[in-house]
């Protein structure tokens, strides 16, 4: 053997040599000569000399039996390190590993827990070769299919945390793969390993609040990368303390007088917290509200800079930096309207509301500008969204812009609705993530509430009625109550979908009020009550959803009173089912309960609506004078109310409660409905009589029912 070696040696080719020594490998009797030709086939491979080919054929000559043998060997050869064996084998692997084919397979694999082991191992420094070669090996893992999947599942992450903490040889390329695997599995990993991962957020604010040089503004583009949006960062103490780190090293930088490349990565970083944590690891105070008002008055600044540019966000990293802004605002709109333990004093507000109008001027005029092929771009929708969010909560400024707008907001949301088209994914700091929702890029979710203000107002309404946006909501309305229906929930949280359809009947209530002829010629309405008929009789015995049903309930009586003539509502089974739903609606909200200190019993909200009294309230009172209005229309309603024994209850609790405890306006709505009753049908005012109705009305100073019965 040593013949063969000194002969494959002393060529001066290097590829010609590692032939030879392949050579050697495949006829080689024993250990110590395929251990002699591996030296000098190690020793091409870390020179760099080995080609595709030339790799493979190692591979084929040697296998991963041999390497194995060498990773859990304990015996090096006479005169040499312990950890020889194991190098050998490392180089070999790190060597298969550059064929993308052989690192996912899984001989490669079953080896990360060896990988993992030898990283959170103490390194000598003639071990450094070890680490660099595990590195390739994780490296090439990662780039597989299976790979990322494979690292977190093993362990890698705790590893690589553990590396790059203790400042190991080699932890930058530790943070460098921590990176990869955050950004292709940030769930994951922090569901395994948040601890460690939070022991890194920990070094890098650290490190950041500490750095007085270029060093400060790279890591404000790492830092990003290790904010989890879940677990909430401020529920762990640790968390905490990185959280009050980073605001005082962004404070720092953004207090000072920066060039355009720093400041990005600020706003950016300032973003993703916003993202993960709102304004909670804002602190409360002076500082804390100067910072606020500082960092979204430096973001308005920055949209306007931008927007008004003769080709605005023409590079790709500004449209990230400008979508990071609307993050900023948007925290900015929010803490402008809290009341509660409010970060911002007043005349703050006020300054900032005025410095973000004009942001929302810019936004407006570069969506007036916007083409019909850029319609795709993810920053158009950022941009909608944030409008949306302006719109949902300012109704009184820009109203002239916005009325202008509206025909194309009404065009894109329903381009984006019909096409159900993916957008592109944008990286975390751009943040126009539609969670909750089913569709790639839903921007009705966003402009309803706006809608929902804008249709309670003559010029904006008749332009959305004009752009088609019934229509369109129908659809919507549609979609999101099967959204609702098919996917199951857990009672407690109130969905995206849920949200959407009371906002929905909002606006279709502004739309039944202000624009009765509409609701008649229009056949999108007419399907609205058919579908309001089927629905609201599944929805009611579902506790958890009685807003929503309350919202159908209303809407569908408010429909009624303007499309009563239509055979659908004449009797038939949906509709007798549907108005039977509302009456147990009505019906039901209301009590007697014992006052305190006494013996009288107080008229009372019922348990089961008390909790969500404050949304229900106006519903149901709008909904008592729509059933009202219903009465004269629908001959055969007043035999439902006494199929429901509806006035028998009424008259009861009427009779119970001390009249003190009810207020007018519960007055007055059981009265309306009373009076159309009894002038309807001889038998509801036969049943009111005969449950002393003249007693009780002269009692609760229902004149207009006192006068009904009296007259008939």
């Amino acid at each position: 053997p040593r013949t063969h070696l000194a002969m494959a040696a002393g060529s001066g080719d290097g590829t010609a040599t590692l032939k030879r020594c392949l050579g050697v490998l495949r006829d080689a009797r024993n250990d110590s000569e395929q251990f002699a030709a591996l030296l000098l086939v190690t020793k091409a491979v870390r020179a760099g000399e080995v080609d595709a080919k030339t790799r493979r054929q190692i591979f084929d000559a040697i296998g991963f039996t041999f390497p194995n043998r060498l990773l859990v060997s304990r015996q090096p050869p006479a005169g040499c390190p312990p950890h020889t064996f194991r190098a050998l084998g490392l180089t070999l692997l790190a060597c298969f590993c550059t064929d993308p084919e052989l690192a996912g397979h899984s001989q490669i694999l079953n080896k990360i827990p060896a990988f993992n082991d030898i990283l959170v191992s103490p390194c000598d420094p003639d071990c450094t070769s070890m680490i660099d070669d595990v590195y390739q090996c994780l490296s090439a893992v990662m780039a597989t299919a299976r790979g990322p999947r494979e690292l977190v599942t093993k362990g890698t992450v705790c590893a690589l945390c553990q590396a790059y903490v203790k400042s190991s040889y080699g932890s930058d390329r530790a943070l460098t793969l921590l990176l990869g695997l955050l950004a292709i599995a940030e769930v994951k990993c922090w569901q395994r390993d948040a601890p460690h991962l939070l022991a890194v957020l920990s070094k890098l604010s650290d490190d950041f609040l500490k750095a007085e040089d270029m060093t400060k503004f790279e890591l404000c583009e790492v830092l990003p990368h290790f904010i989890p949006l879940s677990p909430p960062l401020m529920q762990d103490p640790q968390g905490s303390e990185c959280l009050h780190r980073l605001y005082k090293g962004l404070a720092d930088i953004l207090g000072s007088k920066l060039s355009q490349s720093q400041r990005d990565p600020a706003l950016k970083l300032a973003a993703c917290l916003v993202q993960a944590c709102g304004s909670e690891w804002i602190p409360a105070g002076s500082a804390g509200s100067k910072f606020l008002a500082l960092l979204v008055n430096l973001a308005c600044v920055e949209v306007r800079l931008t927007l008004e540019e003769p080709d605005p966000v023409e590079a790709e990293g500004k449209k990230q930096v400008v979508t990071a802004c609307y993050v900023l605002i948007e925290m900015g709109i929010q803490e402008c309207l809290r009341e509660e333990k409010p970060l911002l004093e007043e005349v703050q507000k006020i300054q900032l509301l005025r410095i973000m109008e004009e942001a929302f001027g810019a936004v407006i005029s570069y969506l007036r500008q916007v083409k019909q092929e850029e319609l795709e771009d993810p920053f158009i929708f950022a941009s909608v969204r944030i409008l949306g969010a302006w719109m949902a909560e300012e109704t009184s400024s820009l109203k002239q812009e916005i009325c202008e707008l509206l025909p194309f907001l009404v065009h894109y949301a329903k381009k984006l609705f019909q096409e159900g088209n993916t957008a592109v994914s944008l990286p975390q700091t751009e943040l126009v993530s539609t969670e909750g929702s089913d569709l790639p890029r839903d921007a009705l979710r966003f402009l309803l509430p706006g809608f929902c203000h804008l249709t309670a107002e003559d010029r904006p309404r008749d332009i959305l009625i004009a752009a088609g946006a019934p229509a369109l909501l129908f659809e919507y309305f549609l979609h999101q109550w099967e959204q609702l229906t098919s996917k199951p929930r857990s009672p407690t949280s109130l969905t995206s979908a849920e949200m959407s359809l009371q906002t929905l009947c909002g606006i279709f209530l502004n739309l039944v009020v202000t624009a009765p002829d509409l609701i008649r010629r229009d056949k999108t309405f007419s399907s609205l009550m058919d579908m309001l008929l089927k629905s609201l009789p599944l929805l009611l015995p579902q506790e958890d959803h009685l807003v929503l049903a309350a919202n159908f309930a209303t809407l569908g009586l408010m429909l009624a009173r303007i499309l009563a003539s239509p055979a659908v509502l004449q009797g038939t089974q949906p509709a007798k089912e549907f108005f039977g739903a509302t009456i147990h609606f009505l019906s039901q909200a209301h009590t007697a309960q014992a006052e305190p200190g006494s013996d009288a019993l107080a008229m009372a909200v019922s348990p089961a609506y008390g909790s969500a009294w404050a949304e229900l309230r106006e519903l149901w009172l709008l909904g008592m004078q729509a059933l009202a209005g219903c009465v004269p229309l629908l001959p055969w309603l007043p035999q439902a109310v006494l199929q429901a024994r509806w006035l028998e209850t009424l008259a009861d609790l009427l009779t119970r409660v001390d009249p003190a405890s009810v207020d007018f306006e519960l007055i007055a709505a059981f009265q309306g409905v009373l009076v159309e009753l009894a002038r309807a049908s001889k038998a509801c005012r036969d049943v009111i009589v005969s449950h002393h109705g003249g007693e009780w009305a002269n009692l609760y100073g229902m004149a207009a029912l006192e006068q009904c019965l009296s007259e008939q």
